[in-house]
């Protein structure tokens, strides 16, 4: 992995973004002998993260089927219920 500081990063963006699409690999950009960032190609983004995020919504929905999936806990039916709410019966 290559470090490029932020003032070269600046000048010479063109080339820096050249550099990370021919090789591919991801390029540290530090500011004061810190790491600040880190550039990434599109694909290496959306392998990483976008479906990551996507994986953690998979998670979330299924764990709220087995949440509706459970018996119920009292003898109501599901349309009388909704009757109720929506202040048809009481």
């Amino acid at each position: 992995m290559e470090t490029v500081n932020a003032l070269t990063l600046r000048n010479n963006l063109g080339a820096v973004l050249d550099q990370l699409t021919e090789t591919g690999e991801p390029i540290l950009v530090s500011k004061g002998r810190q790491v600040r960032a880190v550039l990434i190609t599109p694909e290496q983004y959306k392998k990483r993260f976008v479906d990551w995020q996507v994986e953690k919504e998979k998670v979330k929905f299924l764990e709220n089927i087995k949440q509706l999936k459970q018996k119920r806990i009292g003898k109501t039916d599901s349309l009388t219920v909704l009757r109720q709410v929506r202040g048809y019966e009481k």
